[in-house]
């Protein structure tokens, strides 16, 4: 038993029960960070101290948090309908829903296929590559690629296309999964947006081509913004070339947006923020503001359409979930739709993003510091490893954040931050702020 130390009489007195996610378990449950509740920008603990968030919760509450429209949205659809399965059943509102979201997607977009998280998108995304490969004849495309850093959550087909170590090593993979190398270049430290150098990177793809054959590659999923490695931003005209590569091979090009798409990069997607348009878009987080668990597969038509014709009648595709289109999270996907649309938040994330580039990288001198990343409302802060300790300064300068009203995202060394659309311009310098304070606390 782990008691915890407090006199409400509401809150749990024992944490033993609830194995956490990515979390060191023993050491959260010695010195616990409890959060009660949350509105627009701030988190609050159960003693009432606010909390600054400048990490949308987990890259995911892109409107603000508890908004009133999303709130009554969930509240009066489940007084109509709790739940409504999908397996050859349906309800209206999750065509509705489907036929909006296409409406913010890449033309030639009109099909989505629903799920409940960013991993399950993903090993949706994939499994569709691999279906379409098949229904147009080439079922030897079977190799799925991902990139050096990247993550694309925790199903197995995520994790082996994925290149993140500490996820991989402990689980068997899927066979035939390979990676294109990263783009982090230190050469190009404290860039501003995109840069200038490494569209070259994409050629990697090439070489894994003259490997094994790119009649056994069925698909190269890639996140836009790299965001768990640490906000790593993609050189010019590196997503376009990577898009010909897979053009002139018969590859179908993934892009996971989980984090990047529903204004985080100032557009509705990554895709329209960089003008390249992929097969498959992987979406999650921001599709529903967090409030209902959601995830999506945007699909091109072509692709719907081969895989639905060349099957015989019957079930086309051998796949889906329990909660696929829940009418819960359909309703707050609808209910969010409209707030971005209703204040603009698209447009306002934007028009904030020089405001918040100049605010980043003013750290540049701050003590630790080695590199500042950013594009749209993302941010990357790499601070050097204190010898062989790597992640021990970001965790503290995390936890002396957190102790002073602001929260941020630590991964390995480098402090991520991916604030609410919502953000001021005096809460962007607020937050900057009491990260250059911990910076300066800490060893």
């Amino acid at each position: 038993m782990t008691p915890l130390d407090h006199a409400d009489p509401t809150l749990p007195n024992d944490l033993s029960a609830f194995w956490m996610p990515f979390t060191d378990n023993r050491a959260f449950k010695a010195a616990p960070r409890l959060l009660a509740r949350a509105k627009d920008m701030h988190y609050f603990t159960p003693d009432g101290r606010a909390l600054l968030d400048g990490t949308s919760g987990l890259w995911c509450v892109n409107a603000g948090h508890t908004r009133e429209p999303i709130v009554e949205a969930i509240r009066r659809e489940a007084g109509e309908l709790d739940y409504a399965p999908s397996f050859n059943l349906a309800h209206p509102k999750a065509f509705e829903f489907a036929q909006r979201l296409t409406a913010i997607l890449p033309a030639g977009f009109d099909q989505v296929f629903f799920g409940n998280s960013g991993s399950e998108a993903v090993d949706s995304a994939l499994k569709i590559a691999l279906a379409y490969q098949r229904a147009i004849g080439q079922a030897g495309r079977t190799r799925l690629i991902g990139r050096e850093k990247g993550y694309h959550g925790v199903g197995f087909g995520g994790i082996s296309v994925g290149g993140l170590p500490n996820n991989r090593r402990a689980f068997t993979l899927l066979p035939g999964a390979d990676h294109i190398r990263h783009t982090l270049d230190p050469a190009q430290a404290f860039t501003r947006g995109q840069p200038e150098n490494g569209v070259d990177l994409a050629d990697d793809l090439e070489r894994l081509v003259g490997l094994h054959g790119a009649e056994t590659i069925a698909a190269v999923i890639v996140e836009p913004v790299a965001g768990s490695a640490g906000v790593i931003v993609p050189p010019k005209g590196y997503l376009e070339r990577l898009r010909a590569i897979c053009d002139r091979h018969g590859i179908l090009l993934i892009f996971d947006e989980v984090i990047t798409a529903f204004g985080r990069l100032g557009a509705a997607t990554a895709a329209e923020r960089f003008g390249v348009t992929p097969d498959l878009i992987t979406l999650a987080k921001g599709l529903t503001n967090a409030a209902v668990p959601m995830g999506a597969v945007g699909v091109r038509g072509a692709i719907y359409d081969a895989v639905v014709g060349a099957s015989p009648a019957g079930i086309e595709l051998f796949h889906g979930y329990t909660y696929s289109a829940h009418p819960l999270a359909v309703a707050a996907g609808r209910a969010t739709l409209e707030l971005y649309a209703a204040e603009g938040l698209f447009a306002r994330a934007a028009g904030l993003e020089a405001r918040w580039a100049e605010a980043v990288h003013s750290l540049a001198d701050a003590p630790h510091v080695k590199d500042v990343r950013n594009l749209g409302l993302m941010a990357g802060i790499e601070l050097e490893p204190r010898g062989e300790a790597v992640g021990k300064r970001g965790a503290e300068v995390f936890q002396l954040c957190f102790d002073s009203g602001a929260l941020v995202r630590v991964t390995g060394d480098t402090v991520a931050l991916s604030p609410p659309l919502i953000i001021s311009p005096e809460q962007i310098d607020e937050l900057v702020g009491r990260i250059r304070e911990a910076l300066q606390r800490v060893d």
